[in-house]
């Protein structure tokens, strides 16, 4: 790193994670196991099926296991109370929301899976969108800076 530089500041060392911010990746990171561990299932099953699952459970087990980066980024970012993973975990929430309402509109044993996704999902966005976590993550609303708040 050259002396022009500087690194952009971490606010871990200024003050403890708040526990709502902790929980919220903690719930980010949740969901990005649950793609994985559906992901890794639908490889599985494709490539122990027969033929014509092979393409399905490779395709769909690809796509599950990449779109599992998402909220694990997120998350990660969380932890380390950067400011751009709140926006991944925001979008992950929203993601999640007509998934659980497809899983509730099953007859089938999706619905408890759709009741613990929308409770999941429901619970990262509340504490996604508190007033407090833009704050623990040093995130300055629109047209607001440091002079500006003195």
């Amino acid at each position: 790193m050259s002396p022009e530089q500087t690194p952009t500041p971490d606010t871990s060392d200024a003050e403890p994670r708040p526990g709502r911010l902790t929980a919220a990746a903690a719930l980010a990171a949740l969901e990005g196991i649950a793609l994985l561990v559906g992901g890794g299932a639908m490889l599985v099953v494709g490539f122990t099926g027969d033929s014509g699952d092979l393409s399905t459970g490779v395709t769909g087990g690809l796509t599950l296991i990449a779109l599992a980066l998402l909220p694990l980024i997120a998350a990660r970012g969380l932890l380390l109370r950067r400011g751009w993973s709140r926006g991944p975990a925001v979008i992950t929430q929203i993601m999640a929301l007509p998934v659980a309402y497809n899983l509730l509109r099953a007859d089938s044993v999706a619905i408890p899976a759709g009741i613990v996704l929308a409770v999941v999902a429901i619970t990262a966005l509340v504490l996604l969108l508190n007033p407090a976590t833009p704050q623990a993550l040093g995130i300055q609303g629109p047209g607001r800076t440091e002079e500006s708040k003195r």
